[in-house]
């Protein structure tokens, strides 16, 4: 089997490629290299095209694990957003439905479509809602993923994640607790402590895609990628300072963040289905992540 990885530099991508590497003939792809790789194709930035990808090499599975993935940004670059989260998204699906139409293709999407959900535990089923261009953009491609499996016979799918958190995470909430604590021993966080996410940690997220790769229609449906249990802010900070043997005190201002929702738990009934089980706890993935900061060198 033939994989192809965009955005294999960053945080999902390069767990998944490390994975797939190891049991397929597995490429790589991103905007900047060390240009000594093997098996990568390098994008230019100003006029990104993926054309030549599907023309060389017939790939039997794409994942897409590129865009921006920051709710802030999105409010801040709304046309950048757009670009990395859909239109990156429609050119891939575009040059596979020209160039390598039996490519399955699977699309990493967000739990920000979602919103502030109606009903928890959250199921596929639920209407979208993004109370961001993050999730818009995000509900965008799914959008894509689904015209193209309807009207190109392209087949693809799209992963809602929740929470991601691992080794090599260098952004949200776990590594935002990590920077705060090397600066002081008073740490404050937006909101009141009581909202919920569900976490879901990389090594899970990878098996999830390995599973899709395997196991999915790909009929342009979408997947929750989570644990299936919610834990607050306040629960899951106060865990990760004692791992990292911090002793300060944390606070919340009790103020939210725009684009922010409030409670998030997944069902995952559905990917379960296919054969999923989520293998790291919550325990252990802080642990993990703990362990994995402490030795981060930082300028």
């Amino acid at each position: 089997m033939k994989i192809l990885i965009i955005g294999s530099k960053g945080f999902i991508g390069s767990h998944a490629l490390h994975f797939f590497s190891t049991r397929h003939e597995t490429w790589g792809c991103d905007v900047f290299t060390d240009y000594n790789e093997e098996n990568f194709f390098l994008i230019d930035t100003l006029s990104p095209s993926y054309h030549s990808l599907f023309q060389k090499t017939d790939f039997d599975v794409c994942i897409n694990c590129a865009g921006a993935a920051s709710v802030p940004d999105s409010l801040k670059h709304p046309e950048r957003d757009y670009e990395l989260n859909t239109h990156l998204v429609f050119k891939l699906l575009n040059s596979i439905r020209q160039f390598s139409p039996s490519c399955k293709f699977i699309n990493i999407s967000s739990a920000a479509v979602y919103g502030n959900p109606k009903a928890l535990p959250i199921v596929e089923t639920q209407s979208p809602a993004p109370v961001s261009p993050y999730g818009m953009h995000k509900l965008y491609a799914e959008q894509l993923c689904d015209e193209f499996a309807r009207h190109f016979k392209v087949h693809a799918c799209s992963l809602r994640v929740f929470s991601a958190y691992g080794p090599g995470l260098r952004k949200q909430i776990f590594w935002d607790l990590f920077l705060k604590a090397r600066k002081s021993n008073r740490v404050e966080l937006f909101g009141t402590g009581e909202e919920t996410r569900d976490y879901i940690y990389v090594s899970d997220i990878v098996s999830t895609l390995n599973t899709l790769v395997h196991h999915a229609p790909c009929d342009g449906e979408s997947y929750n990628v989570a644990s299936g249990k919610s834990y607050t802010l306040k629960e899951i900070a106060s865990h990760f300072y004692t791992c990292l043997g911090w002793d300060g005190t944390l606070t919340f201002s009790g103020q939210k963040r725009a684009g922010d929702p409030d409670f998030w738990e997944a069902d995952i009934s559905k990917l379960k289905g296919l054969g999923f089980v989520p293998q790291v706890t919550i325990e252990e993935g802080i642990k993990k992540y703990a362990e994995w900061v402490s030795s981060v060198p930082l300028d």
